[in-house]
C-alpha cells in the first residue's frame, strides 16, 4: 500500500473549554508509530449496550471479534451510570414485547422473566441489581472467548483510513497505543467518535440534551408525601442558590426497602467536548450531594440517611449522530413508516430533556407516544465510509428522533441487527453498504430477533 493512502487521524484535547479539536481530513498527519496490531474480522467500539449486543452477536454469527470498552465493565448506561431499566422492550399500551434477541435474553437472564415471554409486567421492566448485570455480561462474554477478545480499560483513540476505508482503529490502554486492523469496524461509541474521526458526515445540535448522574441514597424511612416533600426541598435548595438546575426529581424505592435511587440532576453540556464532559461530571456530583444535603435537612424519613454512591460516569443523552444512508425523522416515527430493510424496532416516546428546570417532570411538553415502529438498516451505514457500521443513539436520525431510539433496549437491538451486518459482511468479503437489509432481516430472524412483525 503506498504511503501517501494512509492517513491517520488521532484525537487531541485542549486544556481550556471550547479548544478539544477532532482533525478533519484536511489536517491529515502520517503516522510514524511503530505500534503493535491486532487482527480481527469484527471490531466493536464501546460496550455499553449497543456495544455489549453487538460483540455478543458478532461472536455468535462467527467473526473473530474484538470488543474496546472504556470502563472495567461493560453494559453502558445500566453499569457505569447505573440505570436500571430495560426501556424500549415492550408497547406502552399492551407491555407486548417488541424486542427480542439478546435484548429479552439479558432481560431474561436477570430474572425478570422467561426467555419464551411475549410480555412484560410493565413496559420498562427494571432490573434489581446492576452490579449483578456487570457479572452476567461478563459471563455471556467470556463464554464467546473462541470468537471474542474483550478489552476494558480501552479507548479508541484515533483511525488510519486507506482512501475511505477503516485501515485500523488506534485502541489506548496500558500497553499504550495498538493497532486494532478489522476488516469491519462497529461504532457503539456514543458520540460517533470513531465515523467523525473516519470522515464520515455527522450532525450535532446547537443546544443537546442535559447529562444526568444518577446516584443512591441509603437508610431512608418510607414516609408520607415523600416524592412531594422532595421536590419542595429541590426548590428551596435552587431558591438558595445550592442548586442549580434539576428535574422531577425522581426518588424512588428501587433496590431496597430503604434505599432510594435518584435520576434529578440535570446539566448542560457537550459531552463529546473532553473539557465540557470534566466540567459536567464535576457539576453532577455537587448537584446530587447538593440534593442529598437538603434532603436530609429538610425531609422526613432522611433524618439518618447516607450517600452510598453515584455512578462512575455521567448520562449522556445526545451529542453526534451520523448523517446516513438514510436519516430516520420523526414524522416517519409517528407514522410507523414501514421500511423493507426494517432491523429494529422502537416503542419509546419522543423524549427530549431540555436544559431548565422541569419542576415534576422530564420533559417540558406533552409526550408524543408513537406506535411500535421501523428502525431501517441504511440508518446504521454512515456515508463515505466503506467498512462502519453505527449503532446505538448516534446513528442517522434527526435530531427529535433520536430521542426515543437512544434508550437501552432498542440500542441493544440496533447493536445486534449492526454485527449481523458486518459478520455477513466479512462472510461475503463485501462491505456493509453493498449488504441488503433485507437479507440482515432475515438472518436476524433466525435469531428470533430483528422487528416484532418478523417475530414467529
Amino acid at each position: 500500500m503506498p504511503t501517501s493512502t494512509r492517513r491517520t487521524f488521532l484525537q487531541t484535547a485542549g486544556l481550556v473549554a471550547g479548544a478539544a479539536v477532532i482533525p478533519r481530513p484536511s489536517s491529515a498527519v502520517e503516522s510514524r508509530m511503530d505500534w503493535p496490531a491486532i487482527e480481527a474480522d469484527v471490531l466493536v467500539c464501546g460496550g455499553g449496550c449497543a456495544g455489549l449486543s453487538a460483540a455478543l452477536s458478532a461472536a455468535r454469527n462467527g467473526a473473530k471479534t474484538v470488543l474496546i470498552e472504556r470502563a472495567g465493565f461493560a453494559g453502558g448506561i445500566i453499569t457505569a451510570v447505573g440505570l436500571p431499566y430495560f426501556d424500549g422492550i415492550a408497547d406502552i399500551k399492551d407491555n407486548r414485547i417488541v424486542v427480542r434477541g439478546i435484548g429479552l435474553e439479558l432481560l431474561a437472564k436477570s430474572g425478570v422473566c422467561e426467555a419464551t415471554a411475549t410480555h412484560v409486567k410493565v413496559h420498562n421492566p427494571t432490573i434489581r441489581n446492576v452490579e449483578a448485570f456487570k457479572i452476567l455480561a461478563d459471563r455471556l462474554l467470556t463464554a464467546e472467548k473462541e470468537n471474542l477478545r474483550v478489552l476494558y480499560h480501552s479507548s479508541a483513540c484515533g483511525v488510519e483510513m486507506d482512501d475511505q476505508r477503516i485501515a485500523s482503529v488506534l485502541v489506548a490502554n496500558k500497553a499504550g497505543i495498538t493497532r486494532v486492523r478489522a476488516k469491519q469496524v462497529i461504532d457503539c461509541t456514543g458520540d460517533a467518535d470513531v465515523a467523525a474521526w473516519a470522515g464520515a458526515p455527522t450532525d450535532k445540535g446547537a443546544e443537546l440534551q442535559p447529562l444526568t448522574l444518577h446516584f443512591r441514597i441509603g437508610n431512608v424511612k418510607k414516609a408520607p408525601d415523600m416524592s412531594k416533600n422532595c421536590r419542595v426541598a429541590l426548590e428551596k435548595a435552587h431558591e438558595r442558590g445550592e442548586l442549580p438546575m434539576y428535574y422531577g426529581p425522581g426518588v424512588m424505592f428501587m433496590f431496597a426497602d430503604d434505599e432510594i435511587y435518584v435520576h434529578g440532576v440535570r446539566v448542560p453540556a457537550d459531552a463529546s467536548d473532553p473539557v465540557e464532559l470534566t466540567r459536567a461530571e464535576m457539576q453532577g456530583r455537587s448537584d446530587a450531594w447538593a440534593m442529598y444535603e437538603a434532603w436530609k435537612r429538610d425531609v422526613p424519613g432522611f433524618e439518618n440517611s447516607y450517600f452510598i454512591t453515584s455512578g462512575p460516569f455521567i448520562g449522556v443523552r445526545e451529542t453526534r449522530r451520523i448523517v446516513g444512508q438514510h436519516v430516520l425523522a420523526e414524522d416517519e416515527i409517528m407514522a410507523t413508516k414501514a421500511f423493507d430493510d426494517a432491523i429494529a424496532t422502537g416503542c419509546w416516546y419522543l423524549d427530549m430533556h431540555p436544559n431548565k428546570i422541569t419542576t415534576g417532570a422530564a420533559n417540558a411538553v406533552p409526550k408524543q407516544q408513537p406506535a411500535p415502529y421501523d428502525i431501517p438498516y441504511r440508518s446504521l451505514l454512515p456515508k463515505n465510509v466503506e467498512n462502519l457500521l453505527v449503532a446505538g443513539r448516534c446513528h442517522s436520525t434527526t435530531r427529535l428522533a433520536q430521542s426515543p431510539p437512544r434508550v437501552t433496549v432498542t440500542a441493544m437491538a440496533l447493536g445486534e441487527a449492526a454485527a449481523v451486518a458486518a459478520a455477513l459482511a466479512v462472510q461475503g468479503g463485501t462491505s456493509p453498504l453493498k449488504v441488503d437489509g433485507r437479507e440482515v432481516r432475515k438472518k436476524l430472524r433466525t435469531q428470533n430477533a430483528g422487528p416484532v412483525q418478523d417475530f414467529a
